[in-house]
């Protein structure tokens, strides 16, 4: 009869001690998400929170999202720098609850791997936490799971899933928006999480290597390529609360997280059917990287439109008479802002639609027509 190793599990591939150790050294980033409404702190089967604050909302909303980081995750693999991958994930899941206005209460995440290496957890997990408090959202759980056999020793893929809440009377919408509302764009850091499959094409095929100077950057590629995500979820709560959002009295109509698809089809999906809206490429340059990969690709950034933000993270729908002070306080929070277009209702005394082709029903949203037209702006804004 054959011998087994004492530890079988072990000998499978999986290191259930390093899980453990990985534990440890992510405790106290996740410990520092904490607020009293997180009850039985880190190691639980369920992540606790007291619901009781919702009593104070007359009909309060549970809002959910739930997403990953994409390929972006094979070049930080790459150039082994697993420290921003975090604030990725929590900008991908947690701005998408604010675009409904809600305000995000908790999050977990699940991390799947080759194999656990302890350190490497921590460090996405501390990025995960860092920016969970910078977004004021409690990690109340998750799960690092290893799959030897599946995933090689270096490989990883990290998801999350998010709640908030909202008044249901303060629900943002394409119900909301307004004959005349002002699209304002929101500047985004780079290509956050989105068309990493096309950057990584475009890279490999120039025979660059992610650990490569790059010169246009002052750092190397793969440094370049993993600059995270934007967080927009503070500073547009604020912006809702001091304009007002909801009702027909506020400032803030809609919302729209550009990711994947690009500018027109997500603004598209935040809009009522009948309405249309162009966006002007002349108010704002696309930011050096999107720039210097088109040229390498010999593509224009036109053409990369569907794939990559090209600049703008975040779009809002504000009333007509509250777009400067819309455009003020973004500023104001380190959030370059600037109109990019108006929205137009069928009826209006622009309502017909000029001829030409939009972007209409993304995401299974029939929702309104949008198409960017001009050409983008020479010099940086």
């Amino acid at each position: 009869m054959a011998d087994f190793p004492t530890n079988t599990y072990a000998a499978a591939g999986v290191d259930t001690a390093a899980g453990d150790l990985a534990v440890e050294l992510m405790k106290s980033s996740v410990r520092a998400t904490h607020g009293p409404e997180v009850l039985g702190g880190v190691g639980g089967f369920a992540g606790l929170f007291d619901a009781s604050a919702l009593l104070g909302y007359r009909r309060p909303l549970l809002a959910s999202s739930t997403d990953g980081v994409g390929t972006k995750v094979a070049i930080a693999q790459a150039i082994d720098k697993h420290d921003t991958i975090g604030q990725d994930l929590v900008g991908m899941v947690v701005d998408d609850i604010v675009v409904v206005g809600a305000k995000p209460l908790f999050m977990t995440d699940y991390i799947a791997c080759g194999k656990v290496v302890p350190e490497r957890i921590a460090d996405i997990v501390r990025g995960i936490a860092q920016a969970c408090s910078a977004t004021g959202t409690a990690l109340v759980g998750g799960e690092t799971a290893e799959h030897p056999g599946l995933l090689g020793p270096r490989d990883y893929d990290v998801a999350g899933a998010a709640t908030g809440v909202v008044e249901a009377d303060g629900i943002l919408g394409a119900d909301r928006v307004q004959d005349g509302d002002a699209v304002i764009a929101v500047a985004s850091s780079g290509l956050h999480s989105n068309g990493f499959s096309l950057v990584r094409h475009i890279v490999t095929r120039a025979g660059i290597g992610y650990g490569d100077n790059a010169a246009d950057f002052g750092t190397t590629w793969g440094e370049a390529l993993l600059e995270p995500t934007r967080l927009y979820t503070l500073p547009l709560l604020r912006l809702i609360e001091t304009l007002g959002g909801g009702g027909p009295t506020g400032g803030v109509h809609a919302l729209s997280h550009v990711t994947g698809g690009g500018i027109a089809a997500n603004l598209a999906r935040v809009l009522p059917q009948g309405s249309w809206a162009e966006v002007d490429r002349s108010t704002w340059s696309p930011s050096p990287v999107f720039r210097v990969l088109s040229d390498i690709a010999g593509s224009t950034l036109e053409s990369a439109e569907g794939t990559w933000n090209l600049g703008v993270g975040f779009l809002a729908v504000i009333a007509a008479d509250k777009k400067d002070a819309a455009i003020a306080a973004l500023s104001a929070e380190g959030m370059p802002a600037w109109q990019v277009g108006t929205v137009h209702l069928e009826g209006s005394a622009f309502g017909a639609r000029p001829a030409g082709e939009f972007e209409q029903g993304a995401k299974g949203v029939d929702g309104g027509a949008v198409r960017l037209v001009g050409a983008y702006a020479d010099g940086a804004k």
